[in-house]
């Protein structure tokens, strides 16, 4: 078996820790302008592209930028003129695709057995490219997946924060984004840049994201192509599950210990939704309705995955 494309040292990798990562795919076929082009025209056939112009900034609301800073030109006119077009272009959940669906599962795979003595339960694994003009931004965000994003062309530099850092995101605003998928309070500001990791990224360099941890992302001088690996774990999901359950306690009035305060306290409060997520279904089931399941997350296709 060939050496996974991803370096990562066992010893070292912590899940929950932002780290560097180095890799081997910048020559890859697939991750090249002329393909990216073609899969371009595919994802937009099928509604998987987000894009905005190169005016937004890293305070811009990530939610809001496609329509504050719109880029009307079609994705594969602006891939094909990335560097001229003023734009940053996301190709969501490109797994849809089934050429890249195979790329995603070969990284992965690579990559699982380390993972997996850490932080098993690997699943909901996605892939997102992003192709941006110079000196576009990422505005600041948070995603709820594990992430390994690669550079692939071009240079950038990007900024990641501690997933547990209460100053930059509160606990308040994890559980709106749990509960509701809403980055309302994740809020940009400058005091950030000096309490983030920061990485200067350039083709062969990466990093490694933990689920939440925010992050913001300014492009070079000439045009970058990136791509990001992602996936749930059992950890991330449960964490997801607890943060909800919190969101729902505070809005009974109540104030609910932050997640990870308490291990043992979090593993009943898991418990207790679990069952009680695992009872609402199977009445929603015999009426007939949707339902979601205990410690799904937010399927891939409602994640605008950002960097």
């Amino acid at each position: 078996m060939s050496a996974p494309r991803i370096h990562l040292d066992p010893a070292t990798f912590d899940p929950w820790k932002v780290q560097a990562v180095t890799h081997a795919l910048s020559d890859h076929p697939l991750l090249q302008i002329d393909a990216l082009v073609e899969l371009g025209k595919r994802q937009q056939a099928r509604n998987l592209v987000r894009t905005h112009s190169a005016e937004a900034t890293a305070g811009t609301s990530f939610a809001d930028a496609p329509n504050l800073h719109p880029n009307t030109k079609s994705a594969a006119a602006t891939l094909a003129e990335i560097e001229k077009a003023g734009a940053w272009m996301s190709l969501l959940n490109v797994q849809a695709d089934p050429v890249y669906r195979a790329l995603i599962d070969e990284i992965l795979d690579e990559v699982r057995p380390v993972v997996d003595r850490r932080d098993p339960g690997m699943c909901y694994r996605a892939g997102w490219i992003f192709v941006s003009s110079p000196n576009a931004v990422t505005p600041f965000h948070m995603d709820h997946e594990h992430n390994f994003i690669l550079q692939i062309r071009g240079k950038k530099r990007l900024y990641v924060w501690d997933p547990f850092d209460r100053t930059v995101v509160s606990e308040r605003a994890q559980e709106l984004f749990h509960d509701a998928h809403s980055r309302e309070l994740v809020v940009w500001s400058e005091a950030w840049r000096a309490r983030a990791r920061v990485f200067d990224l350039e083709p062969g360099l990466g990093g490694y994201m933990p689920s939440t941890a925010p992050h913001m992302v300014e492009n070079g001088d000439g045009p970058s192509i990136t791509i990001s690996f992602t996936y749930y774990t059992d950890a991330t999901r449960q964490r997801e599950l607890i943060y909800r359950g919190n969101a729902r306690l505070r809005r009974l009035g109540l104030d609910p210990a932050p997640v990870g305060a308490s291990p043992g306290r979090d593993r009943v409060k898991y418990a207790v939704l679990s069952g009680f997520t695992t009872a609402k279904n199977l009445v929603r089931r015999r009426l007939g309705r949707s339902v979601r399941e205990n410690s799904q997350p937010y399927a891939p296709s409602d994640v605008a995955g950002g960097a």
